[in-house]
């Protein structure tokens, strides 16, 4: 009885509410809506505006890509025009899929939000979405303690990996390893190897890392990247002269 009195008393209120917006002009009526109606129409707009997020990203998510590349420079500056250029040559062969670029700001463990930052990296490598990352030491030594790096022995072409070898831009580090309880790290629990190349000298790094000190900038293919044959073609790409 209490549900049929309350729905009876609701649709009298509505309708009462609609005679009254009925006989108000049109820009009181604006006024009435939003002062008996403002919470609803937020809370929907809110809803609306997630329906289309997320079917936004399923969308982008379904669309066919070459190549997903995180950009994390020690400065504040953008590469696009750089990775405009990449991607014109490296779609130039006409196959399917286009090349995601995310360019975000330095990664800072000295920030106090740099956790933020954790959080983003990891759910981008996880939902794989990230093959490539150009970053400094502070993500690169991230990328190593999640052991997200591809194994640059075992996966590059052996050619590509001999003349990288030769020139000394392979990093030698050591990956996955986890922090003990009086928040130390043993290198021993590690896995040893070469995780990164270091774009020290190219002509990206002399253009994109304008720092007041020389900070080092490295190369990472993440380890379950779908892309490879074409992170070795941008790795060529970063280290031209």
């Amino acid at each position: 009885m209490k549900k049929k009195k309350q729905k009876s008393r609701l649709r009298r209120e509505l309708r009462q509410d609609f005679k009254t917006l009925k006989s108000l002009p049109p820009r009181e009526k604006v006024v009435f809506i939003w002062d008996y109606y403002k919470w609803p129409i937020v809370i929907l707009c809110f809803a609306i505006l997630t329906v289309c997020t997320f079917a936004h990203m399923l969308w982008e998510g379904q669309k066919p890509c070459r190549l997903r590349v995180c950009v994390v420079l020690n400065t504040e500056d953008y590469c696009t025009r750089w990775f405009d250029r990449f991607t014109d040559e490296l779609t130039a062969d006409g196959k399917p899929g286009s090349v995601d670029v995310n360019q975000d700001q330095p990664f800072d463990y000295d920030n106090s939000y740099y956790y933020v930052q954790e959080i983003e990296v990891m759910t981008t490598i996880s939902s794989g979405r990230m093959d490539f990352a150009i970053c400094g030491s502070d993500m690169y030594s991230y990328l190593l303690a999640l052991n997200a790096c591809l194994p640059l022995d075992s996966g590059l072409s052996p050619d590509l990996y001999s003349t990288l070898q030769e020139q000394g831009r392979l990093v030698y580090s050591t990956a996955n390893l986890t922090i003990d309880e009086e928040g130390k790290t043993n290198p021993a629990d590690g896995i040893d190897g070469y995780y990164a190349v270091d774009l020290a000298g190219t002509a990206f790094f002399e253009t994109y890392n304008q720092t007041e000190e020389e900070e080092p900038l490295y190369a990472v293919i993440i380890s379950n990247t779908e892309h490879l044959a074409d992170c070795e073609v941008l790795l060529a790409a970063l280290l031209e002269p």
